[in-house]
């Protein structure tokens, strides 16, 4: 349906506060915010910063919340802010003057027992999403298992090489998922050899087997379950994005001297970024939307297997990312109705008892 204004909705908000109150850290929402919801608006960081809090607290099982931390959408701007006049006459390097300027923001958490970060990103009016996964990873974490007929040989033998290539120019199914053998497959004089073998993908779950050869056991297979990367999911096709790669890679670095008190590098090599094929917008103000329902699809049903680039082109449906609007304004609209029931009793139940 289309969108209708925020006033003949509801009662007109004065101001909603999410959480509220005893709870620290709730976000204001006012009758200004309401606003972009409109159609043919973009939405504000209020907007963006409140139906992430409410996802994670309210929206996701507590499990799949404990694993995730979603950081403000003022992070990345302050991240990246130009120098002051006091801190471009320091002799601090231009890497460490700016997570000075955000560590604090983390003083309650320790990102790198997280699997998942969120960091919403604006640039010239435009908003993407960054996620940072498995951050406290120094290097892919796999599984072991026992490679598939059409790929295992028997003892120490390889797999049968006329079969692989030909499976290789095909595909089949694997409990109903297609599977792409592997390419090629070498030796060498090492005991073990690795060698990049198929890849499982669903539209939410992508496993690359890896192919070793142990002299002893023979062909097994590795799945490669979660390694560290940064993933940038961005509704519109043609940006860049390498800065933010090695921006957020040398926070990274900083953030861990500072609270693990040793060095980690994060190079490309082991911190890998790639950018997502995720549904596009199909206008010019969706994409404060998009980003939400990157992140509502992500903690809903995350990812479990890793394999780059991440192929999510049929995440959700078009008509998901419309509805939105509507359901945000009427999620506020709700919330403001309960937090006002509940002020009225609290203030009357208080004026019943009082001695006074």
């Amino acid at each position: 349906k289309a969108c209708t204004p925020y006033w003949s909705t509801g009662p007109e908000i004065e101001t909603l506060a999410f959480p509220p109150p005893p709870s620290k850290g709730g976000i204001a929402v006012t009758t200004e915010d309401l606003e972009c919801l409109d159609n043919g608006q973009f939405l504000n960081d209020v907007i963006i910063d409140f139906y992430l809090k409410y996802l994670l607290l309210e929206r996701v099982p507590q499990d799949v919340a404990d694993r995730a931390h979603v950081f403000s959408s003022f992070f990345y701007k302050q991240l990246t802010r130009r120098d002051n006049a006091s801190e471009d006459s320091t002799s601090v390097s231009a890497q460490r003057r700016r997570h000075q300027r955000v560590k604090t923001w983390t003083r309650h958490v320790d990102i790198f027992q997280k699997d998942f970060l969120f960091v919403p990103v604006n640039q010239e009016a435009h908003w993407y999403l960054v996620v940072i996964c498995f951050p406290g990873l120094e290097e892919p974490q796999c599984e072991e298992g026992s490679s598939p007929a059409s790929l295992r040989g028997t003892g120490g033998e390889k797999p049968d090489e006329a079969q692989a290539e030909e499976e290789a120019s095909g595909s089949k199914k694997l409990n109903g998922i297609s599977e792409v053998t592997p390419e090629s497959i070498s030796t060498d004089n090492q005991d073990k050899l690795t060698v990049t073998g198929m890849c499982v993908c669903s539209p939410l779950i992508l496993i690359t087997l890896i192919y070793v050869l142990d002299k002893y056991a023979g062909w097994k297979t590795r799945a490669v379950v979660c390694g560290p990367c940064i993933l940038i999911m961005n509704s519109l096709k043609f940006s860049l994005h390498e800065r933010i790669f090695k921006l957020l890679r040398e926070y990274l670095q900083s953030e861990w001297e500072l609270r693990r008190g040793s060095v980690r590098e994060f190079s490309s090599e082991q911190m890998r970024g790639s950018h997502c094929k995720v549904p596009l917008q199909d206008n010019s103000s969706d994409c404060g939307l998009y980003l939400l329902q990157y992140v509502e699809s992500f903690l809903q049903d995350p990812v479990v297997h890793f394999e780059l680039p991440l192929c999510l082109e049929r995440w959700f449906p078009r008509q998901q990312v419309r509805r939105k609007r509507d359901e945000i304004r009427d999620l506020v609209l709700h919330l403001s109705t309960i937090s006002n029931l509940f002020t009225f009793v609290f203030t009357h139940t208080c004026m019943l008892t009082s001695p006074y």
